[in-house]
């Protein structure tokens, strides 16, 4: 976005499309007189707060970079009005007031509100803040974003093993490649990703969905905990969500993470309800998570041919808990049912199971043929070469 030269006093400004919303016309034109001085504004005035809030709310994420919010009025109503634009994700939401009252321009900022303004308005005020929004709105345009490799792990039920697989490949992936990897819980209505690790954290993936407005790659740091590998966590709410996150925020969450990590692996469970998000874009690999079952297979056959029909490299089909032994079916009639080849098959292990629930410590970390078919998945996904086993065949059966 390009900047333009203004006349003295007046600041330099990108183009922005700026919504003015309050009740009282008088205080609303003197936000809009005050904003008439910056060439690049396109300015729309709103002078209702309408019953359906939420079609407004979509409406104004959608069509404008700026919404300034009258708070006089109807304080409520304007604090549900930003609480909803900051969780659409991009929108730069400003307030203002003829009362400066500093707990209402505290309440506001927890919601998300990043400017707040009394009348009269300081010139210089709003210049500055034109200025911070034209540059956070540059920074979150998606050409500016980078490219970070994003892994999703989905289930064909609960139960199958996403979160274990999930977690564990994450810190492989950390270990193996040594580079920033960052593991995100999406599991609803509480996951786990987290407990797999024995790590605990003091924030979750709720406070990102929250206040998508402020997410950047700081805010989205001070969220994760560190595990020993070096493997950043953003873990899963340990309370019931009241709402569920927007589409918008869970893709604002998956941006800001591409741009600040190197692999950011997502667990969601057996989540479809998010097919129609970022996180299954084509630049995305998908490990579909599913075991030899009757049920598990149908499931698995239904959601490739639904969801993942024009999807090859890029979905990688994983068959958990494998043991040729105890199988119901051959191999040309998994085939049949998946509709294609599976790339992996993680052999059933209950001794390292049964360690890892005893001792919290990641399968992965313990040398067996689990940790060694997970460790040769994430190598593989970060590019890297393939290790050499001296166990002739051992690596056939994992793929």
């Amino acid at each position: 976005m390009p900047l333009v030269q203004q006349e003295p006093g007046v600041p330099n400004e990108t183009s922005l499309k700026v919504a003015i919303l309050g009740h009282d016309k008088q205080s609303r034109m003197a936000v809009v007189e005050e904003l008439s001085r910056y060439s690049g504004l396109q300015l729309e005035e709103l002078s209702l707060f309408p019953p359906n809030r939420e079609d407004l709310t979509h409406s104004l994420a959608q069509n404008h970079d700026v919404v300034i919010i009258e708070v006089d009025r109807n304080p409520d109503s304007a604090f549900e009005m930003a609480v909803s634009l900051c969780a659409e994700g991009r929108t730069y939401v400003m307030a203002y007031s003829t009362t400066a009252d500093m707990k209402m321009a505290v309440h506001l900022m927890r919601a998300g509100i990043r400017e707040f303004f009394t009348l009269p308005l300081d010139p210089a005020e709003v210049s500055a803040a034109l200025t911070r929004a034209s540059a956070y709105l540059a920074a979150s345009t998606p050409e500016e974003t980078a490219t970070g490799k994003l892994f999703v792990f989905l289930g064909t039920k609960g139960g199958c093993g996403v979160t274990t697989l999930a977690a564990n490949f994450a810190l492989a992936t950390a270990q193996e490649s040594a580079r920033e990897t960052l593991l995100i819980d999406l599991g609803q209505p509480l996951g786990d990703a987290a407990i797999n690790l024995g790590i605990v954290s003091e924030y979750s993936v709720a406070a990102a969905l929250q206040h998508p407005g402020r997410l950047d790659a700081n805010f989205l740091s001070n969220l994760t905990v560190k595990h020993s590998s070096g493997l950043s966590v953003l873990a899963a709410s340990n309370d019931f969500p009241e709402n569920p996150p927007s589409q918008s925020a869970i893709d604002k969450l998956v941006s800001v993470a591409r741009s600040a990590f190197d692999y950011v692996v997502v667990d969601i469970g057996s989540r479809v309800d998010l097919m129609s998000s970022s996180l299954f874009a084509e630049s995305s690999t998908v490990y579909l998570i599913s075991q030899v079952g009757i049920s598990e297979l149908l499931t698995a056959n239904r959601m490739i041919t639904k969801f993942f029909a024009a999807r090859h490299e890029n979905l990688q089909i994983v068959l958990n808990r494998y043991k040729s032994s105890d199988l119901l079916f051959d191999d040309s009639q998994i085939v049949k049912a998946l509709t294609r080849p599976a790339q992996w098959k993680i052999p059933d292990d209950y001794a390292a199971a049964r360690r890892k629930r005893e001792t919290s410590t990641p399968m992965v970390m313990v040398d067996s043929a689990i940790s060694e078919a997970i460790r040769q998945m994430a190598k593989t996904a970060a590019g890297l070469l393939p290790e050499k086993n001296g166990k002739k065949g051992f690596f056939s059966f994992l793929r």
